[in-house]
């Protein structure tokens, strides 16, 4: 492991306080851009801690594992470039693998491309790397960050990745390997998901989503909600 992955997992590993700020990962699966679109959305549990009872993307926290998978090929330039920006330069990989792992846990659906393991996968992979498949970051925009204000239960440092769904691997309707944390996985035309008992974050995302689809890619910036102090901001990644 490489000087700047240790320190990662140095500091993913000596911070267990549950109202820390914790880096994490969200996916947004985009299906059908061009005619009708939609994204892939599922409810959290009542007895969750953070946002239960509301509808979201998959997502959540980056495991100390992360930063130390190895990725099918290289992160876009421009995407990893964003995600360092105010920002641990190593976080870069990890963030993008927890959100891919992320993915294949909460619905079942896999961002992979054929490839061997250089050795036994982590905690948390090990599903994943016996389909024969590496976490594939080929297509996946980095298009929004934000951070949980003070006072919550818990809070975030979230980046939000956006991909198409011919992207996946394999029949992006079938959740049967998804685990239990979200139900009511399905796909949500984007013109209707706002109507679901969304956190207010999710609301601000899918606007973007919508904007992007108008004025298309490649953008110039993400957007960053920075709430790591008592006064909020919002800057722009470029």
């Amino acid at each position: 492991m490489g000087q700047a992955h240790a320190r990662f997992r140095s500091r993913r590993l000596t911070n267990p306080d549950k109202s820390a700020l914790r880096d994490a990962a969200t996916v947004i699966v985009l299906r059908d851009a061009a005619t009708a679109p939609r994204v892939l959305m599922g409810q959290r549990g009542s007895g969750a801690a953070f946002m239960p009872n509301k509808y979201v993307f998959p997502g959540g926290a980056v495991d100390a594992a992360d930063g130390s998978v190895p990725l099918a090929g290289p992160i876009n330039p421009a995407c990893a470039a964003r995600l360092t920006r105010r920002a641990d330069p190593s976080l870069a990989p990890a963030l993008m693998a927890a959100g891919i792992r992320e993915l294949w846990e909460e619905t079942g659906l896999m961002l992979g491309a054929p490839g061997a393991w250089p050795g036994p996968a982590p905690r948390g992979w090990r599903g994943f790397a016996e389909t024969g498949h590496l976490p594939n970051p080929d297509g996946v925009h980095f298009i929004f960050r934000a951070v949980t204000p003070p006072g919550r239960p818990r809070r975030f440092d979230a980046r939000f990745f956006l991909v198409e769904a011919d992207r996946i691997i394999g029949d992006p309707d079938d959740f049967g390997r998804a685990e239990d944390e979200l139900s009511h996985l399905h796909w949500v035309p984007l013109d209707r998901a706002r109507a679901l008992d969304l956190p207010f974050i999710t609301e601000v995302v899918l606007a973007e989503v919508a904007g992007l689809l108008q004025n298309g890619f490649p953008h110039d910036s993400v957007p960053f909600f920075d709430n790591t102090t008592e006064r909020s901001a919002f800057l722009r990644l470029r």
